[in-house]
């Protein structure tokens, strides 16, 4: 199955609601720190609410960890960036990919956006870039949850 990762989140709710996300669909979800906040934190809690024993959760310590973990478990790693230019439903997603995500507020680092196999995105017709004063970027955990079941769809 796919795998989920984090860069650096920022917002508790929003790693709470990935990890909801990958508790309902038994994939795994990957956070590389620094996090923004501390694992016990009660906003975090409560929006994964009591289905955090059932996320497999696995920390990585910083970029080079994560992308030495990758390099050994193989597998495409799939950037989804808001400036990429590729439609995410254009993909063929396939089970060992890593759907990487970044941070709320600045996105995904330059070395994970090189070591990326493909850059995704999700088209937003009312964008800052196709309407003045549009909308810049979707929620991290909306994202995640579009791109996952998307991915589980052609998955079967």
């Amino acid at each position: 199955m796919p795998r989920v990762v984090l860069f650096q989140p920022q917002i508790p709710p929003n790693t709470g609601n990935v990890a909801r996300i990958c508790a309902a669909t038994g994939l795994e979800l990957h956070l590389i720190d620094p996090l923004g906040f501390s694992l016990s934190d009660r906003h975090l809690r409560r929006a994964g609410l009591d289905y955090w024993p059932l996320v497999r959760l696995r920390r990585h310590a910083d970029t080079d960890a994560f992308l030495a973990h990758r390099r050994g478990e193989g597998g495409r790693l799939l950037a989804l960036s808001s400036h990429a230019s590729q439609p995410y439903t254009t993909c063929r997603f396939q089970t060992g990919d890593w759907l990487l995500f970044g941070r709320e507020t600045d996105g995904l680092s330059p070395t994970l956006l090189e070591a990326a196999d493909a850059r995704l995105t999700i088209p937003m017709p009312c964008s800052r870039q196709a309407v003045p004063g549009g909308v810049r970027s979707l929620n991290l955990s909306v994202s995640v949850g579009v791109v996952v079941f998307e991915a589980l769809r052609q998955l079967g």
